[in-house]
């Protein structure tokens, strides 16, 4: 079967990357603007400090599935595989961060608007043109 590239589908996962990461803009119920930043503040120490590895734990997997399912992965000329898969997944980590750095906090109403407004209706456009391209490749 062959590939069928979309941006759709790598906004798609970006976004989604973001919000399941919990990172800014959506990271709305452990906001800086929250006085006991979320659920962290039965934490301390140890704990706490897990939470956040944890969080860039997800931040490196999110930007390895990008690069293994949209850049190619391992693949590139000159250097070794694992060089060429780390170097992308760097990209992509620092684009998170600078996502982090760069946009203003949205409020919770223009988060939840984005998501069904945006978001739902161009993963559905997006799921609905990979079916038709689909079937009307199997022809």
């Amino acid at each position: 079967m062959e590939r069928h590239p979309s941006v759709l589908r790598l906004r798609d996962l970006c976004d989604c990357g973001v919000a399941v990461c919990h990172r800014h803009p959506f990271d709305q119920p452990e906001a800086e603007q929250e006085l006991a930043d979320g659920y962290h503040i039965e934490y301390s120490g140890m704990k706490f400090g897990l939470f956040f590895v944890g969080e860039y734990i997800g931040i490196v997997t999110v930007s390895a599935l990008i690069v293994t399912l949209f850049f190619g992965g391992w693949n590139g000329p000159w250097l070794p595989p694992f060089i060429w898969f780390a170097l992308k997944t760097a990209f992509f980590m620092m684009m998170f961060i600078l996502i982090r750095a760069s946009l203003p906090r949205p409020r919770y109403d223009q988060v939840m608007s984005f998501g069904w407004k945006v978001c739902l209706p161009l993963t559905l456009i997006n799921l609905l043109v990979t079916a038709a391209v689909i079937l009307w490749q199997a022809q």
